[in-house]
């Protein structure tokens, strides 16, 4: 008896206690770290205050009627079940106290070695939250219900609308914002129209439905080479598309956006209007700039150090939408998956190096390519030195959106509800729900 219990004493005191790492956020880059981290000598815990991972770069599909939101999103536990060393707790963080290494939830709180905070970013309306509830964004499984609501509600209010010019305004939707999102939502919508719901009515014909892109740039696509910016516009006016550059929307309310450009000022009566012109980091940033002493940017980024931790605090890392990188060109890195999922990856191998005694260089962000689908058979590119427009760049967009989707399974159904899309030009995803009536109505 006595021998074994020296034993036990012997090999309590030489065990080593696993670092743990702490992530905040199970985005993109969030995910990423905790893969990176998979079958290691640390202990991983991934806070999200969803129990999913959301892959956002569908959101759009969704919020047209073409994928359900069960396809785009990953239980986080399912993600994680074969890793042992990988805990998630659905929980929501209000506070982190880097005195003591203490993440502060609002029921509780988690101790770390290391933090990573991907707490990603938010709609930004610049001065303007009261348009928020008139003009929603894209960037939750609830917007993109709340998007399909208010775009499916128009339809059918038209259906029985008598008066033409309340019609005609029910007809009528404006998308502000020219990038990625805004281009597909568009063409997205346009499809809708014109294709899956052509011939559904009877008291209205909806590929007279006029779809409007309002953007404050003189281009859409702005950070796409030119001519594949006028490719985008030609891809969209085949739809149907009105295109508006460097137009400033200026106010919103219920029923109507007034639209400056030079000195001229017009009012647009519109029945849905959607919100894709910008994004701000997640408030979490302000918490971090205020415990650390640092100047966040105007989006409210955090600024990082050239491995992506804080300024002084090698133990914690900033990524994603919320981490001000601005050491490879003077600029800060876009807020897109790509750049979330790289600088997961590197701190999750900057955490294994420094535990082997190991540095680690500087983060480096490889641009892979720009993708932006318009509609069917119609979609931009620029991969490397090469730029392409039409039916080979819409198959690479489906391809690389298939391979980055996270569960075998959802990569199938996506698949296959692309394809019988594709050949029916049907949409089985339009269903106006009680689901969507709780979050709209």
């Amino acid at each position: 008896m006595s021998g074994n219990g020296v034993a036990m004493n012997f090999r309590k005191k030489n065990e080593t206690k696993a670092p743990h790492v702490v992530i905040i956020g199970g985005g993109f880059g969030g995910l990423h770290a905790a893969k990176g981290l998979k079958n290691s000598s640390f202990k991983v815990t991934l806070i999200d205050k969803r129990n999913f991972h959301l892959f956002q770069p569908l959101l759009y599909q969704v919020a047209t009627g073409g994928l359900s939101p069960g396809d785009i999103a990953s239980p986080l536990r399912a993600v994680f079940h074969r890793y042992k060393n990988i805990h998630v707790a659905m929980a929501e963080v209000v506070d982190i106290d880097p005195r003591v290494r203490k993440v502060i939830l609002k029921d509780g709180e988690i101790a770390y070695d290391n933090l990573v905070i991907a707490a990603g970013s938010s709609h930004h309306y610049f001065g303007h939250p009261q348009w928020a509830d008139i003009a929603p964004g894209l960037k939750t499984i609830e917007d993109a219900i709340s998007i399909r609501h208010r775009i499916l509600k128009a339809y059918e209010m038209a259906e029985r609308e008598t008066d033409p010019q309340k019609q005609k305004s029910l007809l009528t939707f404006v998308i502000v914002g020219g990038g990625p999102t805004g281009v597909e939502i568009a063409g997205a919508a346009a499809e809708l129209a014109r294709s899956t719901l052509k011939n559904d009515f009877r008291n209205i014909y909806p590929p007279d439905s006029e779809i409007i892109l309002v953007e404050i740039g003189e281009r859409i696509l702005a950070t796409f080479p030119l001519q594949l910016s006028v490719k985008a516009v030609k891809s969209l006016k085949r739809l149907g598309v009105r295109v508006l550059t460097g137009c400033r929307v200026t106010d919103i309310t219920d029923g109507a956006v007034t639209v400056e450009s030079g000195n001229r000022e017009t009012v647009i009566q519109t029945g849905t209007i959607l919100w894709s012109a910008g994004v701000k980091a997640s408030p979490l940033g302000g918490i971090i700039a205020e415990r650390f002493g640092l100047q966040l940017d105007r989006q409210g980024r955090v600024p990082v150090d050239p491995d992506l931790s804080l300024p002084g605090r090698p133990d914690i890392f900033v990524i994603g939408d919320l981490a001000d990188f601005s050491h490879q060109d003077g600029k800060p890195l876009p807020g897109v998956a790509t750049v979330a999922m790289q600088e997961g990856q590197y701190v999750a191998g900057l955490l294994k190096k420094r535990l082997q005694g190991k540095k680690a260089a500087p983060f480096h962000y490889y641009n892979k390519g720009n993708l932006a689908v318009i509609g069917r058979n119609a979609a931009v590119a620029e991969i490397k030195c090469f730029r392409f427009s039409g039916v080979p760049a819409w198959l690479v967009w489906v391809f690389v959106h298939i391979r980055f989707l996270i569960e075998f399974d959802h990569k199938i159904l996506v698949l296959m509800q692309w394809a019988w899309n594709y050949f029916t030009r049907k949409r089985g995803a339009r269903l106006i729900t009680c689901e969507d009536m709780a979050v709209h109505d």
